[in-house]
């Protein structure tokens, strides 16, 4: 089995209606303290166990050292679910210390740690490992530490949700095995900083399986070692920054063929990984590749990962955005397995999974977030993704109900900011309303072309390194010049979507903000009385306008806005008839 011939894709463009009125707001930055009710501005980590606070904050054994380089070595037994392995971490010297945190979950077991040919001593708490180190650590200096390991990892008992090792077979009998641990971490399968604030430049990913399985990992393929066992290693090796979670095995009875696409930074590669018997069906289906990554760019700049290319690797779980080497497993269906998550036609008019997935090479791959409490940035921008490729294929109008449909997915259960510190990545809403959030504040700066700037310099300043959600809302704002601090404090930190109340008196007609953290003003286009619409710009106090002679005693909000509103003056409805 080798790479087969290449299909060269022609340039694919995008097509962006302009906005015709410009904004001139003003500058402010809420921090997530903000309140309102349902809000999530007391950070109660109460219930939180020290295993938490290990793994999400970052802690004296951490604090140190800055990862530079994982040399990640890992031989896969699918006959017992069992692996055994090694990583090699070359890490810069922040500052003098003696105990180093390394993370790798129960029930794997730590056979030794070497540094320059000595063992070191260690002990373990819960999920981590505290490594006591023999030679004094020098600010500034590089150093290397190798854990060896092994053992059977947690088995993923429901891809990718719930995380770990899947250990399955394809429809043949051959086997089948990935990893998929966003969230829990990669820790539950090879030893690391496991913490989405430290990245290493670079990464090597040696996998070795039996034959006749092939691995595909992250980056470009640099050698095939067959060996006299009847294994084969597949070595990878990523030149780029990547978090740890995206770090991935696939490994199964594959084909391979490939094409090319001309983006803006020139030829990107691109690679897909079928099952065998796969082949005809992705070969129809990841068509559908080339005009993605053309609207992605347009709107958020270079796909980051020329020199690593693109992968579309088939999964035996639904997909994850493992970074050049995306999961995928749609099935070969349009839209989320066939339906439309947005119920407004245009979600089965394409693959969830390819657009979804693939808007984290920018969204979690190029920027990722130091804290999953702040996840959000991950999600709702992908999620957004979705509606600005409906757009680039069927019109500005099919991108919004795109996005507005999503709205019937939201829980507001609880608020999309987890809290810090303790591995806590908030609210499921993070997509859909996350989603929803973005598409408001479009309409906020008034302007696309600004949009797509605001859009694409987030990717130019922050990509390849980790940020804050608060670094993430202060550039949105400054770049837009847009008030944002209170827009973001909302649908972020409440369970609250903001109502805009009216009520009718005579020929007056009132309206305020209420469900609304303090000082939230938003101005959202409606059309008052039945007049055509207008910018207004609603407070928590009541403002009145002029209710022409028959006019209905109405506020309808564009759409586009995520917002609610309440006849405050109306009768209660009804749900049902009393017992």
């Amino acid at each position: 089995m080798g790479p087969l011939p290449s299909l060269v894709y022609p340039d694919a463009t995008a097509t962006v209606t302009k906005a015709m009125m410009k904004s001139a707001t003003l500058v402010l930055l809420v921090t997530l303290g903000a309140t309102a009710g349902g809000s999530a501005a007391a950070q109660d980590t109460t219930r939180f166990t020290r295993a938490d606070s290990l793994r999400g904050g970052n802690g004296p054994g951490r604090s140190w050292w800055d990862v530079e380089f994982y040399d990640l070595r890992v031989s896969v037994s699918p006959a017992d679910s069992s692996i055994r392995g090694s990583n090699g971490i070359t890490y810069r010297v922040l500052q003098p210390a003696r105990e180093m945190q390394i993370d790798l979950m129960t029930p794997l077991v730590v056979d030794s740690m070497v540094q320059d040919g000595r063992r070191l001593t260690f002990r373990r708490d819960s999920n981590a490992f505290f490594a006591t180190l023999a030679a004094r650590q020098r600010t500034g200096e590089r150093r290397t530490v190798t854990v060896y390991y092994h053992g059977r990892p947690r088995v993923a008992r429901r891809p990718p949700w719930d995380g770990g090792y899947a250990w399955q077979r394809d429809s043949l009998g051959n086997a089948w095995v990935a990893t998929a641990n966003q969230g829990l971490g990669a820790s539950v399968w090879w030893p690391n900083k496991d913490t989405q604030a430290d990245e290493p430049d670079s990464q090597r990913v040696a996998i070795t399986v039996p034959d006749p399985m092939v691995d595909v990992s992250n980056g470009r393929l640099r050698t095939v070692t067959h060996h006299d066992d009847g294994t084969t290693t597949w070595e990878w090796f990523v030149t780029n920054p990547i978090n740890n979670y995206d770090v991935a095995v696939n490994a199964g009875a594959y084909e391979h063929f490939s094409g090319v696409f001309r983006g803006e930074r020139g030829p990107l590669t691109l690679d897909f990984w079928p099952l065998a018997f796969h082949r005809e069906a992705a070969e129809q289906q990841f068509r559908q590749v080339p005009a993605m990554l053309a609207c992605f760019e347009h709107w958020f700049g270079p796909y980051p990962w020329y020199r690593d290319g693109y992968k579309l690797v088939e999964a035996p779980h639904l997909g994850m955005e493992h970074q050049s080497a995306v999961a995928y497993g749609n099935k070969y269906l349009q839209g989320y397995l066939g339906r439309d998550r947005s119920g407004s036609g245009y979600g089965v008019l394409w693959d969830f999974i390819i657009v979804h997935e693939s808007a984290h090479e920018w969204w979690g791959n190029a920027i990722t977030t130091k804290d999953i409490a702040d996840m959000w940035v991950h999600e709702a921008f992908a999620n957004y993704a979705e509606a600005l490729y409906t757009e680039c294929r069927f019109g500005k109008e099919a991108g919004a109900a795109y996005a507005v449909g999503g709205r019937r997915n939201v829980r507001n259960d609880a608020p999309i900011v987890g809290r810090y510190g303790v591995n806590d990545e908030g609210s499921g809403d993070m997509y859909d309303k996350g989603g929803n959030m973005l598409h408001t504040i479009r309409q906020l700066v008034q302007d696309d072309e600004k949009w797509r700037r605001v859009l694409r310099g987030l990717q130019s300043t922050f990509g390849g390194k980790t940020v804050t959600g608060a670094d993430v809302q202060r550039y949105m704002t400054e770049q837009s010049g847009v008030d944002l601090g209170r827009v973001f404090a909302q649908y972020l930190t409440t369970t609250k979507i903001p109502v805009l109340e009216y009520k009718a008196e005579g020929t007056m007609l009132s309206y305020r903000w209420a469900e609304v953290v303090p000082g939230f003003d938003m101005p959202v286009r409606a059309s008052v009385g039945g007049q055509p619409a207008r910018w207004i710009k609603p407070t928590e106090s009541w403002q009145t306008a002029s209710l022409s002679a028959g006019a209905p005693a109405t506020i309808r909000v564009d759409e586009n806005f995520y917002v609610l509103t309440r006849d405050v003056l109306a009768p209660p409805k009804t749900t049902g008839a009393a017992p």
